[in-house]
């Protein structure tokens, strides 16, 4: 934090007064803290920029934690209080020092930064190319509210603060070479009234609105990608296929796919079926078996969300693919989700059938009004646009897959589809997650495994669950 002479004064004096007058606005930082742990992982390495007498480095998860201030005197106290942690006395917009870490934190410094794009480019000696920043700041329709309580005695006064908008930070990510991809806001009530502060910041504040008023807002970013010059042939895959009474359209999958990456790799997964679709798979595989690295299994449990674990525990590809059996996703429109993953567009690759004009009896009306109706939920829950939520093709790296079976816990794993088991987990691993629309086809066999009313409204009650999980959080 490059600073005058007064904003470095200011902070040399806070740093023994600090522990006492954060215990005061203790249910505000709290909120700060539980936010940026959301999306550590107890085996991340962990970077706060700002990161004062490190009372806020110490509740943040991670297995290696170091924290950058520019005053002395915080460092000083942070190395007291914390002698387990590792603090560095550096100004961040002159440098910092060239160790990778998997997430920075910035909370509520920037507007005390001289040169936030400065700030910015310097990050880049911390990054690797997965790395996320997370980036707190006030809401600037606060700004009257808080010089308000600083004239009241509520809040200690501070040296006037940069006020930047949603708009300028992603801009100076921008310039810097870092993209924003997510943005949330939190806490509409800043001080613990019991009973109360709990119903306003939990529910209230998330509701469309009110959300716009909150107090504090993030913003998450990521360096932007830099796609390697050989990434057609960087990567393998795996394609897993679901298949329960799809005994026509086994061998058309086969036909029909692609060549994508540097080696691909079908996995069919038979579900039960009551017509010979596991015969036809072995048969396939037999038939195939000199031209395509085709493997076989049966899945135990029920639902397509476990045959699609089922068949991603047998992949050795590092990249996983979903595609339905009834091939109403065209398996010719693969190679467009490995383009926008092995070029960085995105890390999670959402296939969108609601883009383009579909074939008429491609999806029923019912079933159309279903999917709209979620996708405006998940949009909500997810704090990004999601057009198509109940799309089967779906597509990550096995990496970032492995960390979401660690992390499934969080949501439980009552999704029979594993649509959403795969959404939710990517959000919670701070993915970007994006749309890549698609044309839907009619099927050419078999008839649909939905059950429009029976799964629509456990569809409702996964939605409930995971509000209660991402959006429903205050203290």
């Amino acid at each position: 934090m490059k600073a005058g002479t007064s904003v470095k004064d200011y902070f040399d004096d806070l740093a023994s007064r600090l522990p006492r007058l954060r215990r005061v606005s203790q249910y505000y930082w709290q909120d700060c803290i539980d936010y940026a742990n959301f999306f550590i992982h107890p085996d991340d390495r962990v970077l706060e920029i700002g990161c004062a007498n490190g009372d806020h480095l110490a509740s943040l998860k991670g297995r290696y934690r170091v924290g950058v201030d520019f005053s002395e005197k915080m460092i000083d106290e942070a190395q007291k209080r914390h002698p387990d942690l590792k603090f560095i006395l550096a100004d961040a917009q002159d440098a910092l020092p060239p160790e990778q870490f998997d997430v920075i934190v910035i909370l509520n410094v920037i507007g005390w930064v001289e040169d936030v794009e400065k700030l910015f480019e310097n990050l880049h000696a911390c990054c690797h190319e997965r790395t996320r920043i997370i980036i707190g700041y006030y809401n600037h329709l606060w700004e009257p509210v808080i010089r308000l309580a600083e004239t009241l005695g509520l809040k200690h006064k501070a040296p006037r603060l940069s006020w930047l908008s949603r708009h300028d930070i992603e801009n100076l990510l921008y310039l810097a070479g870092f993209e924003a991809f997510r943005s949330t806001r939190r806490m509409l009530l800043p001080l613990k009234i019991p009973g109360i502060s709990w119903f306003i910041n939990k529910y209230v504040a998330a509701l469309p609105g009110f959300n716009a008023l909150c107090l504090n807002k993030y913003i998450n970013a990521r360096p932007q990608p830099r796609p390697t010059e050989n990434w057609q042939e960087r990567y393998t895959v795996s394609v897993v296929v679901p298949a329960r009474n799809e005994s026509g359209n086994i061998e058309n999958a086969v036909k029909r796919l692609p060549r994508l990456g540097r080696h691909t790799e079908i996995i069919f997964i038979e579900g039960h079926s009551s017509d010979d679709t596991w015969e036809v798979i072995q048969a396939v595989q037999q038939r195939y078996a000199h031209t395509h690295d085709i493997k076989i299994g049966r899945q135990f449990g029920k639902g397509k969300g476990d045959a699609v674990r089922t068949g991603f525990a047998m992949a050795s590809g590092d990249i996983l693919m979903i595609l339905d059996a009834d091939l109403t996703v065209p398996p010719e429109d693969l190679p467009k989700f490995y383009r926008a993953l092995a070029t960085g567009k995105g890390e999670f690759i959402n296939g969108s059938r609601l883009v383009y004009p579909m074939e008429k009896k491609a999806m029923r009306f019912l079933n159309m009004l279903g999917n709209k109706f979620f996708s405006s939920v998940f949009s909500w829950l997810l704090e990004q646009p999601i057009k198509d939520t109940l799309c089967g093709t779906k597509v990550m790296f096995r990496s970032d897959y492995e960390r979401l079976i660690a992390n499934r816990k969080f949501f439980g794993e009552f999704d029979p589809f594993g649509d959403f088991d795969l959404l939710f987990g990517a959000y919670k691993l701070n993915l970007k997650i994006i749309d890549l629309p698609i044309r839907y086809r009619e099927r050419t066999y078999g008839d649909t495994n939905i059950s429009r009313w029976k799964h629509g409204l456990l569809l409702l009650r996964m939605c409930a669950f995971a509000a209660g999980k991402i959006r429903f959080v205050g203290q």
